[in-house]
């Protein structure tokens, strides 16, 4: 009875403190999170106040938090979901998470932390949080496609952070093995299979049945029975019960009552999803963040910066636009969960000093904090950003969406595609292999070469050799590399039969920013593991030099790109007086417009009604592509025609625009064109309001 009543005392502690702490930051119009943490601040052990509540009560509460949170993320994402957007969250999660060990590691290393210390504040800065992220969405009713490419990111973020775990245990024990870290890998995908295999045969049709008896208390007892099942299987076999929540949840969504389901579990999970954070709250100590305040401004610097970059730039490579791209950048700047994971795993295993685990407290706190903010000014830093790009640059990024778009709906021959990337995987792995060969046996060689020449040249000639070795397989990367973005290519924009090939400057173009986006992809995991055996900054400059060479690449095909378009509006203008009426766009207006140049996509011929807002207004003053991604190849007014607009000119009723860009982006353009009104996800996308 005596513990009873102390559990209750703590219970009515945390939550009262939270009540008000959240009342008065709605009042003031700041996000609620922020109020959760400052009462986790006032009950924690470490603020004189006359209020403290049971820390490992509050955690063990709190996981119950996580886990409801997780299965309530699951019920937007079934598994057919999960696999249209996973090439683009897995090349997004991989180059973040290689991003920030990178520039995590190099941090570690100008704090003057030891080799293995600035390994593990790569990795712990490297994977963002699900829950924070999760519930400053729903506070800010973030929907459609932000949403979904941020939380597809997160979930592969957390099967990497597995493998992170795996590997970084393997490594401080001593007994790292590249057999050990596939074995871990492979377990990983067997149960991941197994799990999904068994549950979609059970689960939704117990789901099905169980809604059929109309009550709604019978619903929420099997599914929060589901989520916890899975949660426990997965702990069971070592793996994180966030990670279990999460399956239940989209395996209860291929039931089709994900909506439903959600709707009913939301006050509960709102519940212990508020405790989650006064937990966090309540690890902050502000004495240890004042004594470790250099490392805790640095560390969070690299997330905010680091994340931001890492983010935007593959998410702009996979077509997303630079709206959905930087927005989703400035989403995932924080650290949570796994980080705090990471930072007690190197403290038990001995191998970094106990200061590490309140600096990864204080850097996820800070970022806690700065979230919100970032989430709502990512709206007008996404609009500006794309303002201050070339103009080259902000008509190829809003043509590489619609070819990505067109690669999808091409269903390109996977065979080939797969051939190439197995070989290309295989030799980046060999590559990786041989650079780890040569650094380890730099020394021996030098130590052979001493007693025939001088120190100098034996350190020369043993790093041509270990180069020697490794270039057939960098040759052979660069050559599937190549192979591999003119395959993709050609099968979104493929050559017609006959005549000049109107789609070769968008195709190179294309080509270079597949190459890009596999350079990155691949190159920047190998600079994160090779970074470890090498000298300091020899891996990150040479993975530099490659990018610029790149970079240089992708700017003259966006500029020969750009020339392309300037000629194609020529002939769209001359075809859109025909093309469009008043009424609106005709269905045989975009198969025509898009035969004329291929490499456009599909341009939508627009006519700006009468009472179109947009009238009197420039292109820029609406800013258009800032705020839809959608962009203008043409303007038809009367019997004058405008080429590729500056976005100076005043739109008049009766133009007709040619839009290009996703279907998506096309939409919002074209209603934000018609009323006013801000873009809005499809109805595929669109989740049941919060």
């Amino acid at each position: 009875m005596e513990h009873a009543n102390v559990s209750l005392t703590n219970l009515a502690v945390v939550l009262c403190v939270a009540a008000v702490t959240t009342v008065v930051f709605q009042h003031l119009r700041q996000p609620v999170v922020l109020g959760y943490l400052l009462a986790g601040l006032i009950v924690g052990p470490y603020v004189p106040v006359p209020l403290v509540a049971d820390r490992e009560m509050v955690r063990q509460l709190s996981e119950l938090g996580v886990v409801l949170l997780l299965f309530s993320i699951g019920l937007e994402f079934t598994i057919g979901k999960l696999v249209r957007v996973g090439g683009t969250a897995g090349l997004v999660a991989v180059v973040q998470v290689s991003v920030m060990m990178v520039l995590g590691g190099l941090a570690g290393r100008v704090l003057g932390w030891t080799g293995r210390e600035a390994l593990y504040a790569g990795a712990i800065v490297a994977i963002s949080s699900t829950t924070i992220i999760a519930k400053v969405f729903e506070e800010n009713r973030i929907l459609g496609r932000l949403r979904e490419l941020v939380l597809s990111v997160l979930v592969v973020e957390d099967l990497v952070a597995i493998l992170l775990l795996a590997g970084l245990t393997a490594l401080s024990s001593g007994k790292m093995s590249a057999a050990d870290l596939a074995l871990t890998a492979g377990r990983l995908v067997l149960f991941l299979v197994a799990v999904v295999a068994l549950g979609m045969l059970l689960v939704p049709r117990f789901v099905r049945s169980t809604l059929r008896l109309g009550r709604p208390e019978t619903t929420v007892v099997v599914c929060v029975g589901i989520c916890f099942a899975v949660a426990l299987l997965a702990q069971h076999f070592g793996y994180s019960v966030a990670l279990g929540a999460f399956l239940a949840g989209s395996l209860v969504a291929e039931s089709g009552e994900g909506e439903r389901v959600e709707h009913l579990l939301q006050p509960v999970r709102d519940l212990f999803a508020a405790i989650f954070f006064v937990s966090v709250g309540m690890l902050i100590d502000p004495a240890l963040v004042a004594q470790n305040w250099v490392a805790v401004v640095v560390l969070t610097a690299v997330v905010i910066a680091g994340k931001f970059f890492g983010v935007t730039l593959p998410a702009l490579l996979a077509g997303t636009g630079v709206r959905t791209a930087v927005q989703a950048g400035m989403s995932m700047a924080q650290i949570g969960e796994f980080s705090f994971i990471i930072a007690g795993l190197g403290i038990v295993l001995g191998a970094t000093r106990d200061f590490l685990y309140p600096v990864a407290v204080a850097v996820s706190a800070l970022t806690t904090l700065t979230t919100p903010w970032l989430i709502r000014w990512s709206g007008p830093a996404a609009a500006w950003v794309d303002a201050k790009l070339p103009r080259a640059l902000q008509t190829f990024l809003a043509l590489e969406g619609a070819w990505t778009e067109q690669l999808r709906a091409a269903r390109p021959r996977t065979g080939r595609v797969r051939r190439l990337a197995g070989l290309l995987l295989l030799d980046t792995a060999l590559l990786t292999a041989m650079v780890i060969a040569a650094a380890r046996f730099f020394d021996r060689g030098v130590g052979l070469l001493l007693p025939h020449v001088g120190l100098r040249w034996a350190q020369v000639v043993a790093a041509a050799a270990g180069a020697l070795a490794a270039s057939p397989f960098v040759i052979g990367i660069v050559r599937l590399v190549g192979a591999l973005g003119a395959t993709l290519a050609a099968q979104a924009l493929p050559q017609a039969g006959g005549g000049i090939d109107l789609a070769a400057a968008p195709r190179r173009a294309f080509v270079v920013s597949l190459q890009l986006a596999a350079a990155i992809g691949l190159g920047l995991p190998v600079v994160a593991v090779t970074q470890l055996f090498l000298p300091k900054y020899v891996a990150p400059l040479t993975f530099a030099a490659v990018l610029a060479a790149l970079a240089v690449r992708l700017w003259k095909s966006a500029e020969q790109l750009q020339g392309h378009v300037r000629a194609g509006a020529q002939v769209l203008v001359e075809a859109l007086a025909n093309q469009a009426r008043p009424d609106g766009t005709p269905p045989s207006a975009q198969p025509a417009l898009s035969a004329l140049f291929p490499g456009l996509g599909s341009p939508v011929p627009v006519v700006l009604a009468p009472g179109s807002p947009a009238i009197g207004k420039t292109l820029a003053g609406i800013n258009l592509r800032g705020r839809t991604g959608a962009t203008v190849l043409a303007i038809r007014r009367g019997e004058q025609g405008l080429l590729v607009p500056t976005g100076r000119e005043l739109l008049q009723a009766g133009d007709v625009l040619a839009l290009a860009g996703t279907h998506d982006s096309v939409d919002a353009a074209r209603a934000l064109l018609s009323d006013g009104s801000t873009e809005q996800p499809p109805p595929s996308l669109r989740t049941v309001q919060k």
